[in-house]
Formats: structure tokens, C-alpha cells, sequence
């Protein structure tokens, strides 16, 4: 239990730095880095509590994912410009109150009973899978399929207000096809006048 405590100790003290590092590092790159250090940290605490499927669900797509889709997006995006500009002082009031909601529920959780039993041992034939699926499909069944329903609206939205599929007049598309096809005749034409005279 000592080691399993300190294990424990390790990775929280992890997750929390490396969160530190995503609010206060100034660099997007490395600020996305460190949001990555923290999935893994995070993951490593939930093999802890024996929820290896929702861990492994961490690292694949969170990870291998949205975090790789992240940086190249921050690495495409020219971030120079609003990075010199004073938002520290106008969004400080908003920080402030999130960081008091935070310590609020915080300190709620750790008062009560809920961390009384932090590792609960389970059978080896035990399934995590097996459980969560039971409790998804059958306790949360509607919530799921709303939240189903939810991710495609919004796969729908980001179709349709691509612009390559806008057949609107603010967006012009280039024919290759035309401009290929072209002679020059239809491009260029002889003028022949005569020239002026001098006074």
C-alpha cells in the first residue's frame, strides 16, 4: 500500500505540473506538450483504479488524436500577434472567480466521504469493459444516444459551413478547366493606330 501510495503521489504531483505548465507557458507548442504530459499522467492514475479501458480510451484518442490535430492546427496559426497583447488584466476578474468555484468544490470533495476507499480490489476475472458497457447501455442509454445525436449535428455543421460546399457568390472557386483551355486570341488583342503628330 505504500508503494501504491506513493505511485499514486508521483503522477498526481505529475498532472498537476504539467497543468501548471499548460496555464502558464507562454509558447502554444510546448503549452500543448505539457496538456499531453497531463493525459498521460491522468491515465496512469486511472490504470491505478483499475479503469484500463477508459485509460487506454486516454492515450488513443485524446493523445494519438486530438492532440496531434491540436498542435498542427497551433503550429499552422500565427499566434504572435495576440500573444503581445494585455489580456491578463481583463480576463484576471473571470480567472479569479473559476479559480474560487474550483477550490470550492475542491475542498467539498475532500471533506467528504467520497475517498474513503481509494483502491478497490477486484476479482481477476473482473471486466471493466464488461461493467461500463452495462451501466452506459442500460442506466445512461438516453444520455448516450443524445450525446450521439449532439456529435452529429455538429459533424453535419462543420460540413455544411465549409466553404468548399457554400455555392454562394462570396466564394469563388477556380475551373481549372477553363484556365487551361485557353488561346490567345481570346487573351490578347492588336490595337493598329496610327501615331500622333507633334504640334
Amino acid at each position: 500500500m505504500l508503494i501504491e501510495s506513493f505511485i499514486f503521489y508521483v503522477f498526481a504531483a505529475g498532472l498537476i505540473l504539467s497543468a501548471t505548465g499548460v496555464i502558464f507557458l507562454k509558447n502554444p507548442v510546448h503549452g500543448a506538450l505539457s496538456l499531453v504530459l497531463a493525459f498521460v499522467a491522468s491515465s496512469c492514475l486511472w490504470l491505478m483504479l483499475e479503469a484500463e479501458f477508459l485509460a487506454l480510451i486516454l492515450i488513443l484518442v485524446y493523445v494519438g488524436a486530438v492532440m496531434t490535430l491540436f498542435l498542427f492546427v497551433v503550429m499552422t496559426i500565427d499566434l504572435d500577434r495576440d500573444a503581445h497583447q494585455p489580456t491578463f488584466v481583463r480576463y484576471f476578474p473571470f480567472a479569479v472567480i473559476l479559480m474560487a468555484v474550483f477550490a470550492g468544490i475542491l475542498i467539498f470533495i475532500f471533506s467528504s466521504h467520497l475517498f474513503e476507499n481509494h483502491f478497490v480490489k477486484h476479482p481477476e476475472d473482473f471486466s471493466n469493459i464488461q461493467s461500463l458497457g452495462e451501466i452506459l447501455y442500460t442506466q445512461y442509454a438516453y444520455p448516450f444516444e443524445l450525446a450521439a445525436v449532439l456529435l452529429l449535428i455538429a459533424i453535419v455543421a462543420a460540413i455544411s459551413l465549409n466553404p468548399r460546399t457554400l455555392k454562394s457568390k462570396a466564394h469563388k472557386t477556380q475551373i481549372i478547366e477553363n484556365q487551361i483551355d485557353i488561346h490567345r486570341k481570346d487573351r490578347i488583342r492588336l490595337v493598329k493606330m496610327s501615331s500622333e503628330k507633334k504640334p
